[in-house]
């Protein structure tokens, strides 16, 4: 049959009636004739060759589901390809760890833009892909007029999910809204002066001074741009709606949300009808629910589920580095923690790898050497971190006077057994037996120590107070895919940020580097500084870097298109869907 009279007679004739009853959820991928997990231009060949007789009918190939193989299927067909109808991708139920705080939906309230973002619902002006690469999202491109001027260029024919446009005035909107002191992360954006819209769809951002990770920090789903109607209506709270591949449908605080396909995503098909995310603090549940088939897929395998998933023919788990980091909070003003010895000690004592093998058993984590993972740009390659060493830990303790005077095996500080707390909370499932192995390696030199397992909150008290010794702790290294965020948050002591509060780190030179590497707009000059703070934050071990975790997402294989992100912001995306 001539393929121009096929698509034009057939698609007219039929056309409108496909639109009309095509079903838009179906649990099986129905026009996938060749059932490799996709739907194009193969399977319209393939179903061409059922008709004829050439291969046999299979029952996928039935596109629209009328218990008949015919013409209509192809032009079925050929209409998802084109995006005419919905994709049949199915409803995806997902059980996450976390979800939105404080009763609120509002990707401008503390981290909730964290949740609202891997549902879909929103996005930004910049984003990171699968690889970390900086892109594009509502913005497509700037130009930096000045050292303190960023012009960005907006995508025209967006629309939020209540119809209303996406332009300038809405990136105002939503950024203004995050400035405000009120706004309790306002100070991460202190950088920026003004936003102002200088045409529809562009708009200036003027910083305070020169400000190289400017553009980077756009990428926070805390600056999401939002309906500028729905928030004057100040429906935020509760009902979100942005520009993303999928708009809210229902929510129940700390149980789960539940976001439906946008039909007029400005990215294309979205193949997922819905999904369903339920939030699941404790592991093991989520691992169940996944091999009950209670969930499609399932994030933070517990470790020791792993292999029982992988050897389950129809789950599998999906895994990658990430830029999030497990390490310890030191009191760098208690004594004998203000010894730089002391601290080094500490961190030779530790074998990571140990760690990485018993606590994470082996799969959920990579050994660090310093801040950030060797999948990070901007990490410092040349940095060896601290070797497993007990003769060096020892003979740094034995310098800084802390010795093992009546042979006990104990070490003596000022008299008395030296011993240490090591505080954390419970709710990652890596921080306890963590913790576990790094006290029985701390012994081994002779040091005592003493766990306590408590909520992030309580540990977060103590840090404030100065009244702890080390804490446990994990941290996304780069949420913003900027190095400055981390490494000034922490080590900048005159940034005035929480986290330098708890290590209470002060080194001039860490101070300059910082400040060069903000101002510096060539990425190579900016490497540099970046590279000597990292060199110098090692060796001095205000914090003690263990590990860069490992995602561990369970999953069936019916489910296709997800890929994990490393900085864990994007999850659930208009490319995944439910296959056969």
């Amino acid at each position: 049959m001539n393929r121009d009279i096929r698509y034009g007679v057939i698609g007219l004739i039929v056309g409108a009636m496909l639109l009309a009853s095509i079903p838009s959820v179906c649990a099986e991928l129905f026009g996938d004739a060749n059932e490799d997990m996709a739907i194009n231009m193969q399977d319209v060949t393939k179903v061409e060759r059922m008709i004829l007789e050439y291969d046999p009918i299979v029952a996928s190939a039935d596109a629209n589901q009328d218990d008949d193989v015919n013409m209509l299927d192809v032009t079925c067909i050929e209409l998802v390809i084109l995006e005419r109808v919905p994709f049949p991708g199915g409803h995806l139920n997902t059980v996450m760890i976390f979800g939105p705080k404080d009763e609120t939906l509002d990707p401008a309230n503390g981290w909730n833009g964290w949740y609202v973002r891997k549902a879909g619902i929103y996005e930004t002006l910049f984003k990171y892909n699968d690889e970390m690469e900086l892109t594009p999202e509502l913005a497509t491109g700037y130009s930096q007029v000045s050292d303190t001027e960023w012009q960005i260029n907006l995508r025209e024919d967006v629309q939020f999910h209540d119809g209303t446009p996406f332009n300038a005035d809405a990136v105002v909107y939503s950024l203004e809204r995050v400035l405000v002191e009120s706004n309790s992360r306002s100070s991460e954006y202190a950088h920026i002066a003004s936003v102002t819209a200088d045409d529809d769809h562009t708009v200036t951002i003027t910083t305070t001074e020169p400000y190289a990770p400017t553009i980077a920090s756009l990428t926070d789903p805390l600056v999401s741009i939002v309906s500028p109607d729905a928030g004057a209506s100040d429906t935020l709270d509760t009902y979100p709606v942005g520009t993303g591949p999928f708009k809210y449908d229902t929510n129940e605080f700390g149980a789960s949300l539940s976001v439906v396909r946008n039909l007029d995503y400005w990215g294309g098909g979205v193949k997922l009808d819905s999904v369903t995310l339920t939030y699941v603090s404790e592991g093991a549940t989520r691992a169940m629910m996944l091999q009950s088939g209670d969930s499609d897929m399932s994030r933070g395998i517990p470790y020791p589920d792993v292999s029982t998933i992988v050897s389950d023919s129809d789950l599998d788990i999906a895994t990658k580095e990430t830029l999030r980091l497990y390490f310890l909070f030191v009191n760098t003003e208690k004594e004998p923690l203000n010894d730089i010895r002391v601290r080094q000690a500490i961190n030779y004592a530790i074998n990571r790898d140990e760690v990485v093998d018993v606590a994470l058993e082996g799969v959920g984590g990579v050994s660090a050497s310093g801040v950030f993972p060797s999948i990070f740009p901007w990490a410092n390659d040349e940095l060896d971190g601290y070797l497993h060493n007990q003769t060096a830990a020892r003979s740094l303790l034995d310098d800084a006077g802390i010795t093992d005077t009546n042979n006990d095996g104990k070490r003596e500080y000022d008299g008395e057994d030296f011993e240490l707390t090591i505080m954390t909370y419970t709710t990652r499932a890596a921080m306890q037996p963590s913790v576990e192995v790094i006290e029985t390696q701390l012994e081994d030199i002779g040091i005592g120590v003493t766990l306590e397992l408590t909520g992030s909150s309580a540990v977060k008290d103590a840090m404030t107070d100065g009244t702890y010794d080390l804490a446990f702790y994990s941290y996304g290294v780069a949420p913003s895919g900027d190095p400055d965020y981390f490494l000034t948050h922490h080590f900048d002591s005159t940034a005035g940020y929480k986290e330098n509060g708890w290590n209470r780190y002060s080194n001039d030179t860490v101070n300059s580097l910082l400040a060069s590497a903000r101002i510096a707009m060539n990425p190579d000059v900016r490497k540099s500084y970046y590279d000597q703070a990292q060199e110098i934050i090692v060796e001095e071990s205000p914090e003690m870097f263990i590990f860069h975790e490992n995602e561990l997402v369970g999953y069936n294989t019916k489910v296709i298109g997800y890929e994990i992100y490393p900085n864990e912001i994007t999850f659930i995306t208009k490319n995944m869907y439910i296959g056969r």
